[in-house]
């Protein structure tokens, strides 16, 4: 009886083109897993989503991570909720001579994610409105980017400065603040110092009515913003607000607020 191997070696029903065809096959498609596993890790280390409103539940009063920011002597608060506009997810704000925002607390490095973008829809501006007054110092939309202090490098000016500070902040109080406006007359590229105080600086973004009732986006280089106004290299992000306030001017306002995402040099 003779012994046949071709019953039990299966090569030669394969051809050899055919083994190659399939490993290169094969391996095109590790490479391709390989790729594009990176390609969204990448991606997620050159993105901070600060605020991904737009997949939250309408009706739902705060964002998950984000809570009241209210100022000390200030009773009537803004009222905020998730609601939809133009097919998406937003936050609303309703000021009716109120103010209050809300903000999430973060610790993000500005080297690493030096630009910010987000979009706001504002329905008025403040006939009263004056970004140098104290009893002008309402705007129908802000953002907010408070800085880390640091008591150990300090000095007394500034650890005098920071305890004027605590005076308008509640609960967690910054070294210094950046607060992009969409101010009522004042031109857009204006930046002066809160008439609060002067470690809060005021930057306009967007001013009048040429945009009322249309979504608007922003995108900003928080780094180059506080060389610009500060002079130093900022310290980390402590916490990003919005607010829409009309407690000086006694007058009301509704703006919408929508995503809020940090990016890396890379991805702008």
């Amino acid at each position: 009886m003779s012994y046949r191997p071709s019953k039990w070696i299966k090569n030669d029903q394969y051809p050899a083109s055919k083994r190659s065809s399939k490993t290169i096959h094969l391996i095109s498609r590790i490479v391709l897993t390989i790729i594009v596993f990176s390609y969204s890790t990448t991606a997620a280390q050159e993105e901070w989503v600060v605020g991904r409103f737009s997949v939250a539940t309408p009706g739902n009063q705060l964002p998950n991570e984000w809570e009241p920011l209210t100022f000390k002597k200030i009773k009537k608060h803004t009222r905020y909720s998730l609601v939809r506009d133009s097919g998406q997810t937003v936050v609303k704000a309703v000021c009716d001579g109120s103010s209050s925002g809300l903000i999430r607390h973060v610790r993000i490095n500005p080297e690493k994610y030096p630009i910010i973008e987000w979009r706001w829809k504002i329905t008025n501006v403040f006939k009263k409105g004056d970004v140098t007054q104290k009893a002008g110092d309402d705007h129908p939309a802000r953002l907010y980017i408070t800085f880390e202090f640091d008591l150990k490098t300090a000095n007394l000016i500034e650890r005098a400065k920071y305890k004027a500070l605590k005076l308008v902040f509640r609960k967690t109080t910054p070294a210094e603040a950046i607060n992009y406006i969409w101010a009522s007359k004042a031109p857009e590229g204006t930046m002066v110092p809160s008439p609060y105080t002067s470690q809060s600086m005021m930057m306009v973004v967007q001013s009048g009515k040429a945009n009322l009732n249309q979504w608007v986006i922003q995108k900003r280089d928080i780094h180059a913003d506080y060389m610009a106004a500060f002079g130093k290299k900022p310290p980390m992000i402590s916490g990003i607000a919005i607010m829409t306030d009309g407690n000086d001017t006694g007058e009301s306002a509704v703006t919408y607020y929508g995503d809020i995402i940090m990016k890396s040099k890379i991805a702008n």
